[in-house]
Protein backbone atom coordinates (compact mmCIF):
# COMPACT_ATOMS: atom_id res chain seq x y z
CA UNK A 1 0.00 0.00 0.00
CA UNK A 2 2.67 2.38 0.98
CA UNK A 3 4.28 1.20 -2.24
CA UNK A 4 1.34 2.30 -4.16
CA UNK A 5 1.29 5.02 -2.85
CA UNK A 6 4.73 6.54 -3.56
CA UNK A 7 4.32 5.85 -6.90
CA UNK A 8 1.08 7.94 -7.38
CA UNK A 9 3.23 10.76 -5.54
CA UNK A 10 6.13 10.08 -7.66
CA UNK A 11 3.68 10.52 -11.33
CA UNK A 12 1.72 13.69 -9.74
CA UNK A 13 5.20 14.94 -9.36
CA UNK A 14 7.09 13.94 -12.83
CA UNK A 15 3.43 15.17 -14.18
CA UNK A 16 3.75 18.81 -12.65
CA UNK A 17 7.50 19.02 -13.53
CA UNK A 18 6.46 17.95 -17.06
CA UNK A 19 4.01 20.40 -17.45
CA UNK A 20 6.59 23.21 -15.99
CA UNK A 21 9.01 22.15 -18.80
CA UNK A 22 6.12 22.50 -21.35
CA UNK A 23 4.53 25.50 -20.56
CA UNK A 24 4.47 27.76 -23.51
CA UNK A 25 4.81 31.50 -23.84
CA UNK A 26 1.43 33.45 -24.10
CA UNK A 27 1.77 37.02 -26.23
CA UNK A 28 -0.38 38.17 -24.17
CA UNK A 29 2.24 38.05 -21.08
CA UNK A 30 5.08 39.84 -23.25
CA UNK A 31 5.70 43.44 -22.85
CA UNK A 32 5.46 45.87 -25.70
CA UNK A 33 8.76 47.06 -24.80
CA UNK A 34 10.56 47.78 -28.40
CA UNK A 35 10.16 50.53 -31.18
CA UNK A 36 9.99 48.83 -34.33
CA UNK A 37 9.20 51.10 -37.89
CA UNK A 38 9.52 49.47 -41.47
CA UNK A 39 9.80 51.48 -44.49
CA UNK A 40 9.59 51.07 -47.96
CA UNK A 41 9.26 52.44 -50.95
CA UNK A 42 5.56 52.10 -51.86
CA UNK A 43 2.29 50.59 -50.37
CA UNK A 44 2.43 47.87 -52.76
CA UNK A 45 5.78 45.68 -52.98
CA UNK A 46 6.92 42.88 -55.00
CA UNK A 47 8.17 39.66 -53.99
CA UNK A 48 12.11 39.07 -54.86
CA UNK A 49 12.16 42.50 -55.90
CA UNK A 50 11.73 45.01 -53.32
CA UNK A 51 13.37 45.84 -49.61
CA UNK A 52 12.01 46.73 -46.48
CA UNK A 53 14.33 48.86 -44.27
CA UNK A 54 13.08 47.71 -40.18
CA UNK A 55 14.79 50.00 -37.31
CA UNK A 56 14.35 48.58 -33.77
CA UNK A 57 15.28 49.96 -30.36
CA UNK A 58 14.19 50.21 -26.43
CA UNK A 59 11.44 52.52 -25.80
CA UNK A 60 13.23 55.09 -23.63
CA UNK A 61 10.01 55.02 -21.49
CA UNK A 62 10.33 52.35 -20.24
CA UNK A 63 12.95 52.30 -16.69
CA UNK A 64 16.42 51.20 -16.62
CA UNK A 65 16.84 47.71 -16.29
CA UNK A 66 13.75 46.46 -18.23
CA UNK A 67 15.88 45.18 -20.89
CA UNK A 68 18.49 43.22 -18.61
CA UNK A 69 17.48 40.31 -20.20
CA UNK A 70 17.37 41.15 -23.67
CA UNK A 71 20.05 38.83 -25.58
CA UNK A 72 18.78 38.32 -28.66
CA UNK A 73 16.25 40.35 -31.44
CA UNK A 74 14.47 38.58 -33.75
CA UNK A 75 12.65 40.55 -36.37
CA UNK A 76 9.80 38.62 -38.53
CA UNK A 77 7.16 39.69 -41.32
CA UNK A 78 3.93 39.06 -40.39
CA UNK A 79 0.17 38.64 -41.65
CA UNK A 80 -2.16 41.13 -41.17
CA UNK A 81 -6.18 40.04 -39.72
CA UNK A 82 -7.22 40.59 -43.33
CA UNK A 83 -5.06 38.14 -44.97
CA UNK A 84 -5.65 35.65 -42.49
CA UNK A 85 -9.83 35.43 -42.47
CA UNK A 86 -10.73 31.97 -43.47
CA UNK A 87 -6.88 30.78 -43.63
CA UNK A 88 -5.95 28.71 -40.17
CA UNK A 89 -2.91 27.95 -41.79
CA UNK A 90 -2.37 31.91 -40.64
CA UNK A 91 -4.33 31.96 -37.75
CA UNK A 92 -3.05 33.67 -34.34
CA UNK A 93 -2.83 32.02 -31.32
CA UNK A 94 -2.14 33.72 -27.58
CA UNK A 95 0.21 30.48 -27.41
CA UNK A 96 3.21 31.37 -29.38
CA UNK A 97 4.24 28.11 -29.90
CA UNK A 98 1.21 27.29 -31.99
CA UNK A 99 0.66 31.05 -33.49
CA UNK A 100 1.23 31.18 -36.89
CA UNK A 101 0.88 35.12 -37.70
CA UNK A 102 4.58 35.43 -38.15
CA UNK A 103 5.73 33.14 -40.41
CA UNK A 104 8.74 34.92 -42.36
CA UNK A 105 12.32 35.72 -40.71
CA UNK A 106 13.72 39.05 -41.52
CA UNK A 107 16.70 38.97 -39.32
CA UNK A 108 18.03 37.89 -35.75
CA UNK A 109 21.05 39.48 -34.34
CA UNK A 110 22.37 40.30 -30.83
CA UNK A 111 20.40 42.75 -28.66
CA UNK A 112 22.39 45.91 -27.88
CA UNK A 113 21.28 48.94 -26.11
CA UNK A 114 21.43 51.43 -29.22
CA UNK A 115 18.70 51.51 -31.96
CA UNK A 116 19.62 48.85 -34.94
CA UNK A 117 18.22 48.87 -38.95
CA UNK A 118 18.39 45.98 -41.02
CA UNK A 119 17.33 46.17 -44.67
CA UNK A 120 15.97 42.88 -46.16
CA UNK A 121 14.77 42.11 -49.75
CA UNK A 122 11.27 40.38 -49.67
CA UNK A 123 11.85 36.70 -50.41
CA UNK A 124 10.81 35.34 -53.89
CA UNK A 125 8.29 32.78 -52.17
CA UNK A 126 6.45 35.27 -50.16
CA UNK A 127 2.69 35.03 -50.46
CA UNK A 128 0.22 37.75 -52.35
CA UNK A 129 -0.92 39.07 -48.58
CA UNK A 130 -0.79 42.33 -46.34
CA UNK A 131 1.50 42.31 -43.67
CA UNK A 132 3.36 44.24 -40.43
CA UNK A 133 6.56 43.81 -39.00
CA UNK A 134 6.74 42.29 -35.64
CA UNK A 135 10.26 41.80 -33.09
CA UNK A 136 10.48 39.72 -30.32
CA UNK A 137 13.17 39.95 -27.54
CA UNK A 138 14.61 36.66 -26.61
CA UNK A 139 16.37 36.04 -23.59
CA UNK A 140 19.57 33.77 -22.80
CA UNK A 141 17.42 30.75 -23.39
CA UNK A 142 15.91 32.01 -26.54
CA UNK A 143 12.62 32.67 -25.31
CA UNK A 144 10.40 35.54 -25.59
CA UNK A 145 9.99 38.05 -23.40
CA UNK A 146 9.14 41.39 -25.04
CA UNK A 147 8.04 42.74 -28.34
CA UNK A 148 7.45 45.25 -30.78
CA UNK A 149 5.70 46.01 -33.59
CA UNK A 150 5.16 48.58 -36.37
CA UNK A 151 1.76 48.44 -36.21
CA UNK A 152 -1.06 49.35 -33.32
CA UNK A 153 -2.70 46.65 -31.05
CA UNK A 154 -5.55 45.99 -33.75
CA UNK A 155 -2.90 45.23 -36.42
CA UNK A 156 -4.79 48.20 -38.53
CA UNK A 157 -2.41 50.86 -39.36
CA UNK A 158 1.08 51.00 -40.90
CA UNK A 159 0.70 48.19 -42.85
CA UNK A 160 1.60 47.34 -46.88
CA UNK A 161 0.86 44.74 -49.33
CA UNK A 162 3.30 42.07 -50.96
CA UNK A 163 2.62 40.97 -54.55
CA UNK A 164 3.61 37.90 -54.89
CA UNK A 165 5.90 36.63 -58.17
CA UNK A 166 3.41 35.42 -61.06
CA UNK A 167 4.03 33.59 -64.23
CA UNK A 168 7.66 32.78 -65.33
CA UNK A 169 10.81 34.59 -65.40
CA UNK A 170 12.00 35.39 -69.08
CA UNK A 171 15.69 33.25 -68.44
CA UNK A 172 13.33 29.68 -67.53
CA UNK A 173 11.36 30.72 -70.75
CA UNK A 174 14.79 31.20 -72.61
CA UNK A 175 16.41 27.59 -70.97
CA UNK A 176 13.32 26.04 -71.82
CA UNK A 177 13.19 27.05 -74.83
CA UNK A 178 16.94 26.14 -75.69
CA UNK A 179 15.89 22.44 -73.82
CA UNK A 180 13.39 22.04 -76.59
CA UNK A 181 15.49 22.73 -79.45
CA UNK A 182 18.33 20.48 -77.97
CA UNK A 183 15.83 17.70 -77.80
CA UNK A 184 14.31 18.26 -81.36
CA UNK A 185 17.96 17.83 -82.73
CA UNK A 186 18.71 14.99 -80.52
CA UNK A 187 16.22 13.17 -81.51
CA UNK A 188 16.46 13.95 -85.15
CA UNK A 189 20.04 12.77 -84.75
CA UNK A 190 18.33 9.99 -83.56
CA UNK A 191 16.05 8.69 -85.68
CA UNK A 192 18.55 9.61 -88.86
CA UNK A 193 20.80 7.57 -87.28
CA UNK A 194 19.01 4.27 -86.69
CA UNK A 195 17.57 5.28 -90.36
CA UNK A 196 20.95 5.04 -91.37
CA UNK A 197 21.71 1.04 -89.56
CA UNK A 198 19.38 0.44 -91.08
CA UNK A 199 20.21 0.63 -94.58
CA UNK A 200 23.35 -0.85 -93.63
CA UNK A 201 21.73 -3.95 -92.59
CA UNK A 202 19.27 -4.44 -95.99
CA UNK A 203 22.49 -4.05 -97.71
Amino acid sequence: MAARSLLLGLIVVLGCFSETCLATISFSSLQRTLVVTASHPQRLLKAGEDKITVTWGLNQTFPTGTDSAYKTIKVQLCYAPISQVDRAWRKTEDHLSKDKTCQFKVVKRPYTTTNQTSEWTIERDVPAATYFVRAYALDAEDKEVAYGQNTDAKKTTNLFEIQAITGRHASLDIASVCFSAFSIVALMGFFFAEKRKGRKAQQ
